[in-house]
């Protein structure tokens, strides 16, 4: 049920930001029912690759969507004119307006956003494309892929799809920490009262070129993403779209809606401090500037959904930064990439979603595929089977190449307003050594 706002003061209610709605595509099934089983459940994605050629990998398992069909929620848009990471941020989108009860009609007549982020955009049509150039020459390229690959694509086209032409859509290509950092310009947009509502997520198809590329680095696992585990050996690509409906509080009270969470703040920053290898100090930053920007003690945090790629790089150097700002007692510290894969863009967006998902229906999705946890990985990974918790703040990690870091806090809805935390400064909320970052935001 949701509560009338009682004891929330007069104006705060168009400050706070609230999620009222979720569109799911992801490995472990569509919409927000079987997502949520599946989070529980601890189900695996993991499947032999279809998608593309893996001929001359030596072992080629991903997190593909399965038994996913675009038409049952692309309405308004020919089907073949979106490419595969179009279709899946489209009916992504649709769903959540679903979920949220939500009529198009009246959001056409309400100033919006639309912001996806993605990783590849449309790289899986861009790896056609460029195979038959190579073995036919550009004039036998298909016209119609061709005029489907730009990346802009992912959110004008839900805003085609809905009918919305007083939006703003914009896609955010900050690679694997996209999904947050589309959710903190969302959030940035509701709370100033810029936009009545904002569809954020994130959405990526897999690709031959991606998968390629871990490959090359040696971090494709050859068979589970074991997150935190001692044997752990990489990742698992993966696929899929989250979205997410943002609007202010006093929107949401006004209509009735089903409040799953509360935005509590963000913090994002870019360090540029290497190519591909994550920086413990920035990681660390980047979690305290949310932490400030949502006025939260480290104390206050119940649960920590990592990034937690499965590589033996990323694994090491978040928990390293997760105890620098949470000292030797952490959060439970879990990763559902055990689950979906690396979902790229719209890793941090799924993941935001079953942030949401834990605090309504008060469990913890577990890190599955684990046997010994890594020694230099000193926290409670939830190993295997979820566990029931009653979870208020929950801290949502996205960590990218470049140095792309982006935090979002989320919490359960409390009428009496969220939490009120100021730290005294910033050494009371991290203990890192503070990095050189390019830019750093705390909203």
């Amino acid at each position: 049920m949701v509560s009338d706002g009682a004891g929330t003061p007069p104006g705060e209610a168009d400050r706070r930001v609230v999620l009222t709605g979720f569109g799911v595509v992801s490995s472990l099934g569509s919409g927000v029912a079987e997502f949520t089983a599946g989070l529980r459940a601890g189900r695996s994605g993991a499947r032999p690759i279809t998608v593309f050629d893996t001929e001359g990998f030596a072992h080629a398992v991903g997190c593909e969507v399965a038994d996913f069909t675009a038409e049952r929620w692309i309405k308004d848009l020919p089907v073949e004119s979106l490419g595969p990471a179009t279709r899946f941020a489209v009916s992504a989108a649709r769903m959540a307006v679903e979920d949220a009860g939500l009529d198009p009609a009246v959001l056409r007549r309400q100033h919006g956003m639309i912001c996806v982020g993605t990783t590849d955009g449309e790289s899986h049509d861009l790896d056609g494309l460029v195979a038959t150039e190579v073995a036919q020459g550009p004039e036998a390229m298909d016209p119609v892929v061709a005029g489907r690959i730009g990346a802009a694509r992912l959110s004008v086209a839900i805003a085609r799809e809905l009918g919305l032409s007083d939006v703003e859509a914009v896609t955010i290509p900050t690679a694997c920490a996209a999904g947050n950092y589309a959710i903190g310009y969302g959030y940035d947009a509701v709370r100033s009262g810029e936009v009545d509502f904002a569809l954020c997520g994130g959405a990526d198809a897999m690709c031959r070129k991606t998968f390629a590329g871990f490959y090359r680095l040696g971090t494709i696992a050859p068979d589970l993403c074991r997150p935190f585990d001692a044997d752990r050996a990489g990742i698992l690509t993966g696929e899929g779209a989250g979205v997410l409906v943002l609007e202010s509080l006093r929107s949401a009270l006004a209509r009735g809606a089903r409040i799953y969470a509360e935005v509590l703040g963000y913090g994002l920053n870019c360090d540029a401090y290497h190519q591909v290898a994550p920086d413990q100090g920035s990681v660390a930053r980047a979690m305290g500037l949310a932490l400030q920007d949502a006025g939260i003690a480290p104390h206050q945090v119940d649960l920590i959904s990592a990034h937690g790629t499965g590589t033996r790089a990323n694994d090491v150097t978040e928990t390293r930064a997760i105890r620098d700002v949470f000292g030797d007692d952490p959060p439970r510290t879990v990763a559902v990439k055990s689950m979906l894969g690396h979902t790229m863009g719209a890793a941090g967006a799924l993941s935001a979603i079953a942030c949401a998902l834990a605090i309504t229906h008060r469990f913890i999705p577990p890190t599955i595929n684990h046997r010994r946890t890594d020694p230099e990985c000193a926290i409670d990974c939830v190993p295997n089977e979820a566990v029931d918790a009653d979870l208020r703040i929950v801290q949502n990690n996205g960590l990218a190449f470049g140095g792309n870091n982006a935090v979002v806090l989320l919490g359960r809805y409390d009428p009496t307003g969220p939490g009120t935390y100021d730290p005294p400064g910033p050494g009371t909320t991290v203990r890192a050594r503070p990095p050189s970052p390019a830019s750093e935001h705390s909203s």
